[in-house]
């Protein structure tokens, strides 16, 4: 297997733990942390990642992209995963038929399956009643 070093002495490969203050520019990672030591709070879904943009002059903060494409000025003392997180291109399979999305959403929170507005009557949507249902 491989070796996975933690700590500011450890060398920039890939799966190695190390605070943003000693990657250099350029560097993506990923389960970057918001505030020192709260254990990764950024760029954690599957294939996201950060990349360091730039150091502020006194060392004290690091600016980073996150995944949105936002820039983010984080403390220097923060630390990130080298890499990308595994599991990349999990949108690009089409979901293909009901039965997979309700398992998808069963998981997560009662947002499925959505009502249009229009299909509603007055009472439950500012879109609904009327003669016809305007698509």
């Amino acid at each position: 297997g491989q070796f996975v070093y933690c700590g500011s002495k450890a060398q920039l490969s890939v799966g190695n733990v190390l605070p943003l203050g000693k990657m250099p520019e350029g560097t993506v990672m990923s389960m970057c942390e918001d505030k020192a030591s709260d254990r990764g709070r950024l760029a954690r879904a599957s294939g996201c990642s950060c990349m360091v943009v730039g150091h502020s002059d006194d060392g004290k903060k690091t600016r980073i992209r996150l995944p949105s494409g936002s820039r983010k000025t984080v403390p220097s003392t923060c630390r990130a995963v080298v890499g990308i997180a595994a599991g990349g291109g999990r949108m690009d399979k089409p979901v293909l038929k009901a039965g997979n999305n309700f398992h998808k959403y069963k998981v997560k929170r009662n947002s499925w399956p959505r009502v249009r507005g229009c299909c509603m009557n007055p009472v439950e949507h500012p879109h609904g009643g009327g003669n016809h249902q305007h698509v």
